[in-house]
C-alpha cells in the first residue's frame, strides 16, 4: 500500500512502465495530489469493461439518427447511446455531425445530451475532440484564423498564442472541450497534402509556435484548465511531414539523429509547457508504423520525459497495423500491439470490436492490467484536469465575445501579418486608387480557396456556403478600389466538387481576361490551389496547372503590369511565368480575413511583414530545406569529376520584402568564447531606412563549422518581431543556450563540440568559439524550459 500511495503522489501510474531515469526526471507537469487520489479510487472500483471503455474513442455519426438528422437537422439516438455509453462505457467522442460545421447551441445540445448520458451510465464525463486547427473551423459563425503555415510566415509568438486563445474561447462556446491542435509536423516535403497544417520547415519555429499555441488554448495551469480553455492535442507525433514519396500517410525514412534533434523537438518543448495529449503520426518509419513503435511513444514520451498526459491514436490506426500495414495478422493482435507500445485511447472510430477484443486480450495474459491501468488514469486525468466531473457541461451564454469584432480584428492582423511579398520591381504596389485592375485567376472569387481544408468541412468544400459575411479576393478588392474599377475575368475556373476532384478545372477561356486587359492599368492573376485534406490532397505533378500557366503567359503578352497571388497549400512549381510578373504576393492560406488583408497590403493601407516559413522550390527535381548538408550545394569541382550541385530554388526560407527597407548594424554578443552551460545574449541594431511604418522578423542564425557529423548549412536559433516607426532605431536583444548549438551525433547523443561557430543576423556575421566539448548521456540534454 505504501508503494501504491507514493506512486500516486509521483502521478503517472506508470511505475511499472518508468524507468530509473524518468523517475529521476522532473515531472513535465507536477501532479496535483486531489486529483490523482481521485484516480486512485476510480481504479479501484472500475470494473475491466469500464477502464476499456475509456480507452476507446468513437466518431459522432455512430451515435447520430443519420435519417432524421438529414431531414431535419442532427440530432443524436437515443438507442445507439445506450450501446455505445450504457453497455461498452465508451469514454470519448470525437469528429463533426454529418461532415459540416454545426451552430454552437448544436453543439451544446448534442454534448449536454451525451455528457447526461455518460454520468448515468458510468459516473464519468465523456471527454469530446474535434478538429478546430486554425479557429473554430467547426463552429459555425465563429472565428476563423489562417491556418498553421500562414501562422509561422508571421514569426509572431503572440499573435500564435492569442489566436490560440481565441480559438479555445469558442471552442469552449460549443461545450467541446478537447482540439486536436496545434499542428507541429515539420513540413519540408512540399509535395506532401498537409504542409500548410503546420508551421513551416524548421523545427525551431515548429516549437515556439507549438508551445505559444499550447499556452493560448490551455492557460497557464495545466492541471486546472480554465473555463475559456481547452486541453491542446499536439499531432501528428511525429516525422509525419517526409513521407519518401511525397504522399501522404506513406513510409518515412528518417535517420535516428534527424527524429531526435529535429522531429521531436516541437513535442519535447510542448511537453515541458504543459501539453496534455498528443496524437500519433498515420504513417509508418524505417518499416515500423508509429502506433507500434514502444520506443517513440512510452520511451521516449512517457518515460524519459516523466510526462502523464494522454497519447491518443489518428483515425483508425490500430486496425491500419493490420488491414494496411500487416505487422499483424488480425484487428485483435493490432490491438495488442498498438496498446503495449503506450497508446492510451484508441480512435477506432466506427466500432465498438475495439472493447471486445482488449477485454480478451487482458483476460489471456496478452495486455496487463498495470498497462490498462495506467493509460485510464491517464484518461481519467485529462478529464479531471478538464474540470469535466464537476462541470461536464456549462451555460454557453456567458460566452458572448463568439464571433466578436474584438476576435476579428486579431484574425486579420494575422492574416495581413503572414501573407508575404516575394517581389515587387519598379515599385509595382502598392497599387493607387483609381487604377483599373483586370481581375483574374480561379481563386480570385472564393473563400473555399482562401480557407483550404479543415474548413466548415473536412475537405474545405462547403466554405463558400457559410462564408457570406465575409470577403473573396474579388469582393475586398471592390471594396477598397470602387467596384467600378475591377474587371473579373477568371479566365480559368474549378470544376464543382464531386469526389475530391479540388484539382480538376472547367474548360478554359481564357480569351475573355485577354480580351478585358485592354481596359485595365494592372492586372492582379490569383492563382494556385483548390481546397484539399490529407490523402485526397496527393499529386503526382509540383507544376502549377497547365491552363493557370497558359492564362499568365497570354495576359503577359498583352504588356500589361501583372501581379501573381499565389493562393495555395503548398509551393507549386511557376518558373515559367514568375519572370513574367512585376510582383508576386504569397498568401497561402489566409482564410475568411484573407481577402480583405491582401486588399490592405495592396493597397498600402498595411504594409508586408511576412516571411516565407519554407524554402520555395524552382524545379520539379530540386527539392530542398534551408538547412541542407554543404555536399547538396558544391557547385563545380576541380578536375575531372563534374560535382555540380546546388541549391536552385525560387525564394529562400525567411524571405520577405516590404515596403520600407531595414539596415542591420552592430552585431554583438556578450559572450566570445563559451561553453554549454552559457548564456549567449547577442545583440543587432534595426532601423527603418524608408518612408513607411513596418514590422521586421529579427532572425538569428548559427553556422557550426565543423562537427564531428557533417553540419547543416545554417539553423534558426531564434527571432523577434519588431515594429519600426520611419528612421526609427531599436536594439533587439536575442538570448541563446550554448547548449542549444548542440547537435545529435550518429551514436544517438547530444553535443556541443569545440571549435568555431558563425551567428548572422540580417546581413550582420559575428564569431564565436565553444571551448569545451560536452556530450550529454541524457536523451534530452535534461533542459527543462517553463
Amino acid at each position: 500500500m505504501k508503494s501504491i500511495k507514493k506512486m500516486v503522489l509521483v502521478s503517472a501510474f506508470a511505475g511499472t512502465c518508468l524507468t530509473t531515469h524518468a523517475q529521476a526526471t522532473p515531472p513535465a507537469i507536477p501532479a496535483d495530489p486531489a486529483i490523482e487520489a481521485n484516480i486512485w479510487k476510480w481504479l479501484q472500483k472500475m470494473t475491466l469493461e469500464q477502464k476499456i471503455g475509456q480507452m476507446c474513442e468513437i466518431t459522432i455519426d455512430v451515435v447520430s439518427d443519420l435519417e432524421t438528422s438529414r431531414e431535419k437537422g442532427f440530432c443524436l439516438s437515443e438507442a445507439m447511446l445506450d450501446t455505445v455509453i450504457g453497455k461498452y462505457k465508451v469514454g470519448s467522442l470525437l469528429n463533426v455531425p454529418l461532415g459540416v460545421a454545426q451552430k454552437k447551441e448544436k453543439w451544446a445540445e448534442a454534448i449536454k445530451q451525451i455528457q447526461e448520458k455518460s454520468m448515468k451510465e458510468i459516473g464519468i464525463p465523456c471527454i469530446y475532440g474535434v478538429d478546430q486547427i486554425h479557429g473554430t473551423t467547426y463552429t459555425l459563425d465563429g472565428t476563423m484564423f489562417p491556418q498553421g503555415i500562414n501562422m509561422g510566415a508571421t514569426f509572431n509568438r503572440e499573435l500564435t498564442r492569442k489566436s490560440a486563445e481565441i480559438s479555445a474561447y469558442e471552442t469552449k462556446a460549443g461545450c467541446i472541450p478537447w482540439t486536436f491542435a496545434p499542428v507541429v509536423d515539420l513540413g519540408r516535403d512540399p509535395r506532401w497534402a498537409r504542409m500548410w497544417e503546420n508551421y513551416g520547415e524548421d523545427c525551431y519555429v515548429n516549437a515556439e509556435m507549438g508551445v505559444s499555441a499550447v499556452k493560448g488554448f490551455q492557460g497557464e495551469d495545466p492541471n486546472r484548465i480554465g473555463a475559456y480553455h481547452v486541453a491542446a492535442c499536439m499531432k501528428h507525433y511525429m516525422g509525419y511531414g517526409v513521407p519518401v514519396s511525397g504522399k501522404d500517410r506513406t513510409p518515412s525514412s528518417i535517420s535516428r539523429s534527424d527524429m531526435r534533434e529535429k522531429h521531436f523537438a516541437p513535442f519535447l518543448a510542448a511537453v515541458r509547457h504543459g501539453a496534455l495529449s498528443v496524437m500519433v503520426n498515420s504513417g509508418v518509419d524505417n518499416g515500423l508504423p508509429f502506433h507500434a513503435n514502444r520506443e517513440l511513444l512510452t520511451e521516449w514520451l512517457k518515460e524519459d520525459l516523466n510526462w502523464d498526459g494522454l497519447i491518443v491514436t489518428d483515425w483508425a490506426d490500430i486496425n491500419n497495423l493490420c488491414t494496411r500495414d500487416h505487422i499483424a495478422a488480425t484487428k485483435k493482435e493490432a490491438i495488442k500491439i498498438a496498446i503495449n507500445a503506450g497508446i492510451d485511447m484508441s480512435m477506432v472510430p466506427y466500432e465498438v470490436s475495439f472493447c471486445d477484443y482488449l477485454k480478451e486480450l487482458v483476460e489471456e495474459g496478452e495486455v496487463s492490467m498495470e498497462r490498462i491501468d495506467d493509460a485510464v488514469a491517464r484518461v481519467l486525468r485529462l478529464k479531471y484536469r478538464l474540470g469535466l466531473f464537476d462541470n461536464p457541461y456549462w451555460d454557453i451564454k456567458k460566452y458572448d465575445k463568439f464571433g466578436s469584432k474584438e476576435f476579428a480584428a486579431v484574425a486579420l492582423q494575422a492574416a495581413e501579418e503572414s501573407e508575404v511579398l516575394l517581389k515587387n520591381d519598379a515599385h509595382t504596389l502598392p497599387i493607387a486608387k483609381g487604377k483599373k485592375i483586370l481581375l483574374t485567376g480561379p481563386n480570385a472569387n472564393s473563400m473555399r480557396c482562401l480557407n483550404g481544408g479543415w474548413s466548415y468541412s473536412w475537405q474545405g468544400h462547403v466554405a463558400d456556403d457559410y462564408t457570406q459575411a465575409y470577403h473573396t479576393i474579388y469582393e475586398a478588392l471592390c471594396e477598397k478600389y470602387g467596384k467600378e474599377n475591377i474587371i473579373y475575368e477568371p479566365g480559368v475556373t474549378y470544376a464543382p466538387y464531386k469526389n475530391d476532384n479540388w484539382w480538376e478545372e472547367n474548360k478554359p477561356e481564357i480569351e475573355k481576361p485577354v480580351a478585358a486587359a485592354a481596359q485595365a492599368d494592372i492586372i492582379i492573376a490569383c492563382i494556385g490551389e483548390n481546397s484539399y485534406c490529407e490523402t485526397p490532397g496527393n499529386l503526382t505533378d509540383l507544376t502549377l496547372s497547365e491552363n493557370q500557366r497558359n492564362l499568365v503567359k497570354a495576359l503577359a503578352a498583352t504588356g500589361k503590369p501583372i501581379v501573381l497571388v499565389l493562393n495555395q497549400g503548398r509551393p507549386r512549381i511557376i518558373n515559367d511565368i514568375e519572370p513574367l510578373a512585376k510582383a508576386v504576393v504569397n498568401i497561402m492560406l489566409p482564410s475568411n480575413y484573407g481577402g480583405d488583408a491582401l486588399a490592405n497590403l495592396l493597397a498600402g493601407d498595411a504594409n508586408f511583414s511576412g516571411k516565407m516559413p519554407f524554402t520555395y522550390p524552382r524545379l520539379i527535381n530540386a527539392l530542398a530545406t534551408y538547412d541542407y548538408k554543404p555536399c547538396e550545394n558544391m557547385g563545380q569541382m576541380g578536375g575531372n569529376y563534374n560535382y555540380d550541385s546546388v541549391m536552385d530554388i525560387q525564394w529562400p526560407f525567411g524571405f520577405g520584402l516590404s515596403y520600407t527597407n531595414y539596415k542591420y548594424n552592430n552585431l554583438k554578443v556578450n559572450k566570445p568564447t563559451f561553453n554549454a552551460d552559457d548564456e549567449l545574449i547577442f545583440t543587432i541594431d534595426v532601423t527603418n531606412t524608408g518612408k513607411v511604418a513596418g514590422k521586421e522578423s529579427v532572425l538569428l542564425f548559427s553556422k557550426d563549422l565543423v562537427a564531428s557529423s557533417t553540419p547543416d548549412n545554417i539553423r534558426l536559433r531564434n527571432f523577434e518581431k519588431i515594429s519600426l516607426k520611419p528612421g526609427e532605431t531599436k536594439t533587439v536583444t536575442l538570448k541563446l543556450k550554448g547548449s542549444d548549438l548542440a547537435f545529435v551525433g550518429y551514436d544517438g547523443k547530444w553535443r556541443l563540440e569545440k571549435g568555431d561557430f558563425k551567428i548572422k543576423c540580417g546581413d550582420q556575421w559575428i564569431d564565436i568559439v565553444c571551448d569545451q566539448t560536452k556530450v550529454w548521456n541524457t536523451p534530452n540534454k535534461n533542459t527543462l524550459r517553463k
